[in-house]
């Protein structure tokens, strides 16, 4: 029954973190409302006739359409200075020769034989910088929130009015090629299609080659009106090898070549538009806010003019989502419902030989339009939510009243209104970037009073655990009616809540209730916290940290509430870190507790024991701490910037092998990867083997001695294919592609049958007698059932002691044997921590892997770290103490801090752009299907290894004892026990 209350408590627990993550997170990650009405046609959209220009025209719908077929050429991560040409180095400067510069050489050719035929502009994209968000905003005009970012590789159809239901609804014909992320944002939308696989961001050619073979053909065959090609190309560039990589410069120069074949099969009346959807980071990612993740290139070409003027020296820099307005114009058909976007005036001045006054009062028509639209959709938004700025509202509805007066006034008399002309243009852009910047601050707009609540519960939660911890070692503890009142409490607030609602008649949230109900269940342990457990338990007995240790963990904490520390939080962990290492050696000495401490004595054994040497001295722990330290220091090299720093430069080594340009370095390198894994290998075996743990014929240890050589050979052979597969001669390439799929598989394969058979064996003890029982046999488990006493749940070893010992005494009561038996247990050295390392030894291999090569040595570092660090704890934690082990705050803090300091070791930051999407396909090189579980498992497991292992690995730092050897002697009815304790030695006589 006891067994049941403890996960009850735990499952409360759960529920009470889950809630106040919920909780803090629907404040911080809102969402918009998502209009489903649509534009029409037949609905103008707004009071009164069309604008002019729109009436009596073929294929007028809101305006008369300028173009009838356009070629949407989508160049994912398509960066703005990529279609800048090789320009002269400036003066006082050595010229920089960067790969991707001058690659797009024929848009500077365009732009200089045909200046007003095409234009250049720097495309300003609104974060997050992922595909479907990206793809989004292109298509409806509209700003997705920041918790669409999850849906990036689950994407769902767009509901939303967009530009590919529109053209569908007008009856063109859309034709798409390239990456598949579309077929699921509008399914069924598309007369002809050819998706390819776009999560492999190892793939550079297969989606570009596949575009490749049916764009011209499909050009020439003149069966479309809307042809859309998004390649990938350069995105899995960046994310593979980075910007700066020669391959970069061959993605791109394939581009330009594509863009000069689109230019040579265009008509007058279609319109080629070359557009990046986001930009890239220094290292290849994207995700976030930088300023070159949001900067990205648009190019505009018609064979006919389209603008009065030639291209400006410096290309002009745009919203993104203006695109939208802009082309629904041109082609003739409605703008989406919900664009907030602002057209590109240029594109309707009516080309190079237009009239001044025909060309401004074009231009203030397709403002008119979009600001009748703009202000349409924020009517309506406006009605159906509340997030909007009440106040900025009205001062743009007085904005766009007055600005269409101006204009049905300018109509109704033309004559000398040119100035009135461009102070109405202004008008309407001033109503139009307004309207933007509203939405922008109102949907990106943090709810506090969640958030504040969300981490009230979350901290309650914690102080639930710590308090818990301590009241579980009292005797007769009950936790059963710490679960039956909370829960009665959790009704009580759930009732309240819905009540609330009924009486306000609001919309229920489950977040709320969910919230209301952990609230509930906590008011009952805040009040027993806040008066007491007993008159015997005041709160502050509850709280044994150390007063260092609470100022490190308070200077941790404080830490998060500043801008400055949590960008430079991947410094500031490692300084706090060799900080908590200093005070833990210093401590040692002042405390005394590097000195021989009294041995250890148990009631039922001898009280009396002989002294023994000092087991450390003050210089072992300072070598520990140095050693501590030195690992610190050499993981620090192993750094990412985080992307607010632009001046920091991320260290070369987190990329891949393959990144490498050079086989001479990557020989090396790869040398030091392997040498690294043998390292860790090698280091592993040599402990069991000290502790006895590889003499067992135990299938769990055998596994140890064969298979995992086997892993590491696995994981060395599957490196060597990855970071030469590119290189790899055609004949060959098709079972390095076989073999890049076989081999990671059969590493996970090997590591989860390892596990199985640690579970199945978690203890092995090998037994030899000297007389009389000249057979070998293993001791598995120390006890079946129920313990019968306190010492059970305390001790293992003793346990095995008092087993081996009724036993060997019932067969020398059978034998009357007069000849000394002496029986020997080996493995005992390691009874709770062997099964616990080769279990973290196993996941060590899928979890490298899963990392960039040169990741190894991190790997190596944590584990040498936890090594050090483990011993350095055990020199300063008495064993004598009766009752349940417990973990030092020491150990827990500084535990922490070495998760945190891996994390950021292993090339993690935690932003968008730094999750590494690469994991995804260890082992799966052509991609999941429909799956997105298993990638989401990969990636997860890529991005949290640090913790998955040191979460592992706290186990450990329970004050164990680590045996040797255990020998029974019978001499004279007297048994003589001698366990060699690691570090401690301890004679015990029974």
């Amino acid at each position: 029954m006891r067994k049941v209350s403890v996960l009850a408590f735990l499952a409360w627990v759960s529920f009470l973190f889950y809630a106040g993550i919920a909780l803090f997170t629907s404040g911080f990650l809102l969402t918009r409302l998502e209009l489903t009405n649509q534009s029409s046609c037949h609905e103008p959209p707004g009071p009164g006739s069309l604008p002019w220009g729109s009436q009596g025209k073929p294929g007028a719908c809101w305006m008369a359409s300028h173009f009838s077929r356009v070629v949407l050429v989508l160049i994912d991560a398509l960066r703005f200075d990529f279609a800048q040409p090789q320009r002269s180095h400036v003066p006082g400067k050595s010229p920089v020769s960067l790969p991707f510069l001058g690659k797009l050489g024929s848009l500077q050719k365009i732009l200089e034989i045909q200046p007003h035929h095409a234009r250049l502009y720097q495309s300003l994209v609104d974060p997050p910088t992922t595909t479907m968000q990206r793809l989004k905003a292109l298509t409806t005009g509209s700003l997705p929130t920041f918790i669409d970012a999850g849906s990036n590789f689950a994407s769902h159809a767009i509901v939303e009015d967009n530009l590919i239901k529109q053209l569908t609804s007008a009856g063109k014909r859309i034709v798409f090629m390239g990456d598949d992320t579309w077929k699921d944002l509008f399914p069924g939308a598309f007369s002809q299609a050819f998706f390819f696989s776009s999560f492999n961001v190892r793939d550079l050619h297969t989606v570009d080659n596949g575009i490749l073979e049916h764009l011209y053909p499909t050009m020439d065959s003149g069966e479309w009106d809307v042809l859309i090609a998004h390649f990938l190309g350069v995105d899995h560039c960046g994310h593979k090898h980075g910007p700066h990589h020669p391959e970069m410069a061959k993605k791109l120069s394939q581009m330009d070549q594509v863009i000069q074949g689109l230019v040579e099969r265009l008509e007058n009346d279609t319109l080629l538009v070359v557009a990046g959807d986001h930009g890239m980071t220094m290292n290849g990612d994207h995700g976030g806010d930088s300023d070159l993740e949001v900067s990205a290139a648009l190019f505009l070409y018609s064979p006919m003019a389209l603008f009065s003027s030639t291209p400006p020296e410096e290309p002009v820099v745009i919203p993104q989502i203006s695109l939208v307005p802009t082309l629904a114009l041109l082609l003739g058909i409605p703008i989406p419902f919900g664009n907030i976007g602002e057209v590109m005036t240029e594109l309707f001045s009516g080309g190079k030989d237009s009239q001044p006054y025909a060309s401004a009062l074009a231009q203030a028509s397709a403002l008119y339009l979009n600001a009748q639209q703009v202000s349409r959709f924020l009517s309506a938004y406006s009605a159906a939510a509340q997030d909007l700025q009440v106040k900025e509202l009205n001062e743009l509805q007085n904005l766009f009243i007055k600005a269409s007066t101006d204009y049905n006034r300018l109509l109704q008399s033309p004559q000398g209104a040119e100035t009135a002309l461009q102070t109405l243009i202004a008008e309407l852009q001033q109503f139009l970037r307004g309207a933007r910047a509203m939405c922008i601050e109102s949907w990106a707009r943090f709810s506090l009073v969640r958030m504040a609540g969300g981490a009230a519960i979350l901290a309650a939660a914690c102080f639930l655990c710590l308090f818990a911890s301590q009241w579980a070692t009292s005797p007769g503890f009950p936790f059963r009616s710490l679960l039956l009142i909370p829960l009665a409490w959790s009704l009580a607030g759930a009732i309240l809540y819905v009540g609330l609602l009924t009486v306000t008649r609001m919309k229920l949230d489950p977040v709320l209730l969910g919230a209301m109900a952990a609230t509930g269940s906590l008011l009952y342990f805040l009040w027993k916290t806040w008066t007491g457990w007993g008159s015997k338990r005041p709160v502050t007995t509850l709280l044994p940290i150390p007063g260092p240790v609470l100022l490190f963990l308070l200077i941790r904490l404080a830490a998060f509430f500043s801008d400055s520390f949590v960008v430079a939080e991947a410094r500031a962990t490692p300084f706090l870190l060799g900080s908590l290492i200093l005070f833990l050696v210093a401590q040692l000495h002042w405390e005394g507790q590097l000195l021989p401490p009294k041995l250890l004595t148990m009631s039922r054994l001898s009280s009396s024991a002989p002294t023994v040497p000092p087991r450390h001295t003050g210089t072992y722990a300072l070598w520990l701490g140095v050693g501590l330290l030195l690992c610190t220091r050499l993981a620090g090299l192993f750094h990412r910037c985080p992307e607010e720093t632009p001046a920091c430069h991320s260290s070369p080594w987190l990329s891949p092998l393959a990144s490498i340009v050079g086989g001479r370095d990557k020989n090396l390198w790869y040398g030091a990867c392997v040498g690294s894994l043998v390292a860790l290998l090698v280091a592993v075996r040599l402990w069991l083997r000290h502790y006895g743990n590889l003499k067992s014929p135990e299938p769990s240890v055998l596994f140890v001695r064969w298979g995992l050589p086997l892993m590491a050979l696995g994981t060395a052979a599957y490196w060597a294919l990855a970071s030469g597969a590119d290189e790899a001669p055609p004949r060959l390439r098709a079972l390095v592609s076989g073999a890049s799929v076989v081999l990671p598989r059969a590493v996970v394969g090997l590591a989860a049958s390892g596990l199985m058979l640690l579970l199945w064996r978690p203890v092995a003890v090998l037994v030899k007698a000297g007389v009389g029982a000249s057979r070998t046999r293993t001791v598995l488990t120390p006890f079946s059932g129920p313990p019968t006493s306190q010492a059970d749940l305390d001790y293992v070893v003793p346990q095995i002691y008092r087993y081996m010992q009724e036993e060997f005494r019932g067969r020398l009561e059978k034998t009357k044997s007069q000849v000394p038996l002496t029986v020997a247990a080996y493995q005992l050295g390691s009874v709770y921590s062997a099964a616990m390392v080769t279990a973290l030894t196993l996941l060590t291999f899928p979890l490298l892997l899963l990392h960039a090569e040169r990741i190894s040595l991190v790997f190596l570092l944590l584990f040498l770290q936890s090594f050090l660090l483990l011993h350095l704890l055990a020199a300063g934690i008495p064993i004598t103490t009766p009752g349940p082990f417990t973990v030092p705050w020491q150990a827990v803090s500084a535990w922490t801090l070495m998760a945190t300091q891996t994390f950021y070791s292993t090339g993690h930051q935690p932003v968008f752009p730094a999750i590494q999407w690469h994991a995804a396909f260890v082992g799966f090189p052509e991609g999941h299907g429909s799956s997105t579980w298993l990638p989401a498992l990969l990636v997860g497991a890529n991005t949290f290894a640090s913790h998955l292992l040191f979460a592992g690995t706290s186990l450990l730092s329970l004050p164990s004892f680590h045996c040797f050897i255990l020998a029974f002697v019978e001499r004279e009815k007297s048994w003589i026990c001698v366990v060699l304790l690691d570090p401690w030695l301890r004679l015990i006589k029974a």
